[in-house]
Parts: structure tokens; sequence; C-alpha cells
């Protein structure tokens, strides 16, 4: 199934896309259960079991309400999670990106976190902070969406626990990461998380083996395969819930492959009226602008 939140006129809502169409799950669920629902994205969507209830949804009482379904190309699609109760991210995830470093794959996943308020979706501006960092970077990634509660989970349970897979955009300051020697600040300025604006669920997605790429101003920057991650997709689910609980909405954001600005030469940061566009096999392109 395909996922989105979606805004139309003043009105946000989350959506199951269908064809060319996406159907507003709260007026979905009100023709099926009739009582009202109010999804201002994907997370509140979750919070009721919502994949769960698809199946027994009266499409017949849908299709007849014509509230109930928009054109794709009439609505602005958002980031699938507004504002998630986490993001993890993981460093040093692609076996190439680790090359370019020439630094040793670790041993074990590298975590960090991105402040949950940088979220922005497809065709939001990201925003240089000129006054305190001038070294802005790109990091294409497929990022995880944590469809329930979980902790202390086994590998052969991981993927029971993901709602979907979307785009994540990693942007990162690195003159900051470089003084800080940490990462939390350098990944968290406003605006330092694109995602979206598409979810796939893992059961139409081969998500160890799907091209991933960005291209900035037209130029292909990072071209690589999820088959090349160094922790698997399982792997990574099960060690971070034996740190702490997942929780329905949290993101994990699995790291990116070679072909940054920093390590380029010479090295190429981000400028105003810069294009990004961020493309994962199966998912769609993330299309973001830099000012």
């Amino acid at each position: 199934m395909k996922f989105t939140t979606f805004q139309y006129g003043n009105k946000i809502s989350a959506g199951i896309i269908q064809g060319s169409n996406v159907i507003d799950l709260a007026i979905a669920f009100f023709k099926t259960f009739r009582r009202p629902f109010k999804f201002v994205d994907l997370r509140d969507f979750l919070s009721v079991n919502g994949v769960e209830k698809i199946r027994e949804l009266d499409w017949g009482a849908i299709k007849s309400d014509n509230k109930a379904s928009y054109r794709l190309r009439d609505v602005e699609l958002k980031a699938p999670i507004l504002r998630p109760p986490k993001i993890i991210a993981v460093g040093l995830n692609y076996k190439d990106h680790a090359a370019e470093q020439n630094i040793k794959p670790p041993s074990a996943p590298l975590l960090f976190a991105k402040a949950a308020n940088t979220v922005i979706g497809n065709g939001d501006a990201i925003e240089i902070p000129y006054n305190i960092s001038t070294q802005i970077d790109y990091e294409v990634e497929l990022a995880i969406i944590i469809g329930k509660d979980c902790h202390k989970i086994s590998k052969e349970e991981a993927i029971s626990c993901v709602f979907g897979f979307t785009i994540l955009n990693d942007i990162t300051a690195r003159d900051i990461q470089s003084t800080d020697k940490q990462w939390y600040r350098a990944k968290s300025f406003a605006t330092f998380a694109p995602m979206g604006p598409i979810v796939i669920t893992p059961d139409e997605l081969d998500y160890g083996n799907l091209n991933i790429s960005l291209t900035l101003n037209g130029e292909t920057m990072q071209n690589a395969n999820t088959n090349n991650l160094i922790f698997d997709i399982p792997s990574l689910i099960s060690y971070i819930s034996h740190c702490h609980p997942l929780e329905i909405g949290d993101v994990i954001s699995t790291g990116t492959p070679a072909g940054v600005g920093v390590f380029r030469k010479p090295p190429v940061f981000l400028k105003a009226g810069d294009e990004l566009i961020s493309e994962v096999e199966g998912i769609g392109i993330l299309r973001n602008t830099v000012k």
C-alpha cells in the first residue's frame, strides 16, 4: 500500500494513494465506522490501528462521496509524519561512504538523533543558517516509519514493527559537526529533515535492494543501492529497540551512501537557489530547494 499526508486548501489529512488519486482516510473511516476521525498526519492514522482497519473499509460508500477522493495533481503532499516522536539516524552505514572517508566500517551501528521539529515536506525549502554555518551538506537516506510500539525485539520480528519506508534527506552543517565533535546540533537546525512524501509498506518493497540517489541542480551526486548497507534494516531496528522502546511514528534514517559534498574535491556545499532531488526506487522522489 502507498500512503501520504496531504493538504487540500486549508485541510491536512492522511491519505492512501490509489492510481492517480488520494483517498482521504478520515472521510473513509467515517463512512465505514460512522464516527468522526481526525488524521492530521499518518501518525494519527497509525494510532487507531489504521492499517488493520483498512481491510474493513466500505469502499462502496467511500466512492459514492465525492469529497473522499482527490486527484494527486490537485493536492500538496506533505511530510508523512509532521512531528515524529523521535528521529533516530545511523552514521557510516554504507560501505562506500566509509571508504570515501578512508575509515574502517563500524563494528556496531553508530546512532545519533535529529530534533523532531526539523521535519519539512516535499517542495519545502531548506534554510541555510547563514549566521552560524555556511557548510551545509546533503545526505539522501532510506527512512523507516515505525508502525507499532516495540521494545527488545529480534531481527526476525523487526519488520513486523514497520509501517513503511520513505525518503529522508539528512541535511548537515559540516563545520558545526567538525567543531562540536558530536552531531546533534549540526543535524538539527530548522528545516534539516526533508522527508516524504510517499510511504510504501514493507510487503510492496524489496527494501534490501533499492537504488538510492540524489541530484543537485540536475547533477548526480549520490548513486548507490541499499544492498550496500553495512547493517541491514532488520538488524538496525532490533539493535535500536534494545537501546530504548520504539513507538508509533518514530523515524529511523538508515544512513547515506558515498558522494556527500564534504568529501568531494573541491567540497560542494549548498547555496541559495539550489534544487535537490532525492530518489529511492519504488518510493519516488523528494524535491527541495535551498534558501
